[in-house]
């Protein structure tokens, strides 16, 4: 196979159409890469993929202890009503959200100095390294999902039919991580200290949303501050559609879904422009 080198005067499409075409057309590959980086992750460990179903188990424990037995915390103004399983169940619900943000977001930063080959040796389609991660995000999520769905069945029987909205409301959230992929990614190539800021920022997004508390907890003056913040919408709708038996608030969703594809499209674009740049700092 021949292998051509990447021109650094190459130019990249940069519209809101290749940014899907691009997906669309390397599916096969993102599938392919985003298998590897699953099996990849826990290779070498003795219980494998099982640690993917291991681990948010254990934090849902760990977390329905301390919260429940140790601060006896209830959720909501009710709190008297509301039962340490209704506590955990709304906590690991906001922990879903929180889990498929924040994985995207650490590992942006050395997404494309951390593969140099792919810069310099090869045409590669650097973009879709956001969809890989995206995915293997996905999977995770997904196998989280099905342990939060478990806990539902044993302590409140059936999951609610809206749960299977879940999807449409994570949506966003795919697109919301794709653009803050392709933003951190380049700026990491040019910054390498925006991998140290990052993980500060993200420690932030969590107090900063109501993943441990109900949105009614915040004084009303902060409140504003607090929905400036993606996850606390996308919180109070998945556990509407999953824990509550609503369905979502369907115009701010879709008003949300329109402003985090323009948000993935500026990510987009600003990864296809500065791309040229990569090969040369690397």
């Amino acid at each position: 196979m021949i292998r051509t080198a990447v021109s650094p005067s190459r130019s990249h499409p940069t519209s809101l159409k290749e940014m899907f075409h691009s997906a669309w057309k390397h599916r096969s590959l993102i599938r392919a890469l985003a298998y590897r980086e699953i099996v990849g992750r826990y290779r070498g460990s003795t219980f494998g993929v099982a640690w993917s179903i291991i681990n948010p188990l254990v934090m849902l424990l760990i977390y329905t202890f301390v919260f429940t037995s140790i601060f006896k915390m209830r959720w909501g103004s009710n709190a008297t009503a509301a039962t340490p399983s209704d506590f955990a169940l709304m906590l690991f619900a906001g922990m879903l959200v929180f889990a498929f943000f924040s994985e995207c977001l650490t590992r942006a930063p050395s997404l494309v100095f951390g593969n140099p080959n792919l810069v310099k040796k090869i045409v590669f389609p650097l973009e879709i390294q956001a969809y890989v991660t995206v995915g293997a995000a996905l999977f995770q999520t997904a196998v989280t999902l099905v342990i939060l769905l478990g806990a539902i069945l044993v302590s409140k029987g059936a999951p609610p039919p809206t749960a299977l909205l879940l999807p449409v409301v994570l949506l966003p959230l795919c697109f919301i991580n794709l653009g803050a992929i392709w933003i951190l990614s380049s700026l990491g190539v040019f910054l390498r200290d925006i991998g140290q800021m990052v993980g500060h920022f993200v420690m932030m997004f969590m107090f900063l949303s109501p993943m441990f508390y109900p949105v009614t907890a915040v004084p009303e003056k902060f409140r504003t501050f607090f929905f400036l913040n993606p996850l606390t919408f996308l919180m109070e709708q998945t556990r509407h559609v999953l824990l509550i038996g609503q369905a979502p608030d369907w115009l701010q969703l879709a008003q949300f879904t329109a402003v985090s594809i323009v948000f993935a499209w500026i990510g987009f674009w600003w990864f296809q422009r500065t791309r040229r740049g990569f090969a040369d700092v690397l």
